[in-house]
């Protein structure tokens, strides 16, 4: 696993260390008002799936894409939303899937429908893109996470109501984008 985290916008940069809470990582930004937010603190993104992007063309790497979390050994075909995983001492469920933002044009030209389709933006797992563009999730237990930590899936699909987005407590998290 790598953390990363930026002063607001793209590329996050990687730290060895990091502080998960409500709010997200400590020391994270986000560069619009709208980005963030408690069902958006953080972005986890496999490594696999950038490794797919590479191998399209995109020159990308851990962080660009604006990932807090760049997961390695997780199938991105595998998670669903409200799945609750476990990374160092801190707890996240997955909310919702990232909608890619023009701001990763300055990866290439197209890098939006290489990794998000119709079936994604519907929320179905059986998209062929599923997860490439990274999933948000809320902080369940706030905790330490570093580089090189596991993460583990503890089974739990959460309340599985974490697709709505009308949360009345946080609205912050309208727009799905990243930067």
């Amino acid at each position: 696993m790598q953390v990363s985290v930026s002063r607001g916008g793209i590329p996050k940069l990687a730290i060895p260390s990091a502080e998960l809470t409500e709010g997200g990582i400590v020391g994270d930004a986000w560069r619009y008002p709208f980005h963030g937010g408690r069902r958006q603190a953080i972005l986890l993104i496999t490594i696999e799936g950038i490794d797919e992007l590479i191998a399209q063309g995109f020159p990308l790497f851990p962080g660009a894409l604006g990932e807090n979390i760049t997961a390695r050994g997780l199938d991105r075909r595998e998670l669903r939303l409200g799945q609750r995983l476990r990374l160092g001492t801190a707890e996240i469920e997955l909310t919702r899937l990232r909608a890619p933002c023009a701001t990763l044009n300055v990866y290439g030209s197209g890098i939006q429908a290489a990794m998000y389709d119709a079936l994604a933006l519907a929320g179905d797992p059986a998209s062929p893109r599923w997860g490439l563009s990274g999933f948000y999730a809320s902080v369940i237990q706030a905790g330490h996470v570093g580089t090189g930590d596991a993460i583990n899936s503890n089974g739990s699909n959460g309340s599985n109501d974490s697709n709505d987005s009308n949360d009345s407590n946080d609205s912050n998290d309208s727009n799905d984008s990243n930067d």
